[in-house]
């Protein structure tokens, strides 16, 4: 049941006739000494935790939800998406503050999960239930959402890389929005093929992002990016129940990225030595911070 790439997986889901989030949890069943039950529910954990992290970040009556740079950023664009005619659609917009939410209640040290990572822990989140609510579905199907996308983060995660150190913001948000992707597929009934597509779409879509953090935090552009992942992986879906496929398969654009995160220099990989980590405002910011600005 082991598979090492987006092909390998395909041939499984239709060999045994299976989905994506089947696959996932025999896999895990199969590599851990956990039942079936016992990993639907540390994932069932997982999305309270997701929702958990939403809610305070949007609660009115949360005072402590910012970091140095954001914070009170999700709320302004519910009160706005609440009040006045959204460009995006009440759905996106709804998803967008929650990635919002999930970074502000991440840069407070508060509970979220990593997925992939911190940097991007926004993503999945605010995708999940943006489309639990706009399409009224079950937790059992948001939790298969959520297996979906574990084995897409696995398959990245072994064929080219997770970190933004190591491949720059394209492999924590473009994974992020990449798993997102194939979990809104298989969440609204599409086949496993579509979801691999999705991901391959979302993936390309965000090829190249830098790392460039302001003052090295996990803050700016952050947030913002996450923001940008989640309705990458939304637009990324929509095309692909659409009917639309990426032209280039998946596994080809997961070693694509992984090759172009290695070609990063250094100074783009989340050192805060490139990008707008260095733009003048950048440098002021580090140093009200801490007191000192390192970047030459």
């Amino acid at each position: 049941m082991n598979y090492k790439n987006g092909k390998e997986l395909l041939a499984i889901c239709k060999e045994k006739n299976l989905a994506i989030y089947d696959v996932a949890i025999l896999n895990e069943s199969i590599n851990s000494s956990l039942t079936k039950e016992e990993i639907y529910n540390v994932m069932k954990n997982n999305l309270d935790i997701m929702k958990n992290s939403i809610e305070k970040g949007l609660d009115e009556k949360e005072k402590n939800i910012k970091g140095f740079m954001i914070g009170g950023e999700a709320k302004k664009l519910k009160r706005f998406y609440e009040n006045n005619k959204s460009i995006c659609g009440k759905t996106m917009s709804k998803a967008i503050s929650y990635a919002l939410s999930v970074m502000e209640v991440n840069v407070s040290m508060g509970r979220i999960v990593a997925c992939p990572t911190a940097g991007s822990c926004g993503v999945l989140p605010a995708v999940l239930l943006a489309v639990k609510e706009k399409f009224d579905l079950d937790e059992e199907t948001v939790v298969k959402g959520l297996l979906t996308s574990s084995a897409v983060g696995i398959i990245i995660g072994k064929n080219a890389c997770l970190s933004g150190a190591e491949g720059g913001c394209q492999a924590e948000v473009g994974s992020a929005s990449a798993m997102a992707a194939a979990a809104i597929v298989e969440m609204l009934g599409g086949t496993p093929e579509q979801a691999l597509n999705a991901s391959a779409i979302a993936l390309k879509n965000l090829m190249g992002l830098i790392c460039d953090p302001v003052a090295g935090l996990v803050e700016a552009p952050c947030a913002k990016r996450n923001a940008i992942g989640t309705s990458n992986a939304m637009i990324s879906a929509e095309m692909t129940l659409a009917g639309i496929k990426s032209i280039i398969p998946f596994d080809e654009v997961v070693i694509a990225m992984g090759k172009v995160g290695k070609m990063l220099p250094v100074n783009l990989r989340e050192t805060a030595e490139g990008g707008i980590a260095t733009t003048p405002t950048g440098r002021k910011l580090r140093k009200k911070i801490f007191g000192e600005d390192k970047v030459n």
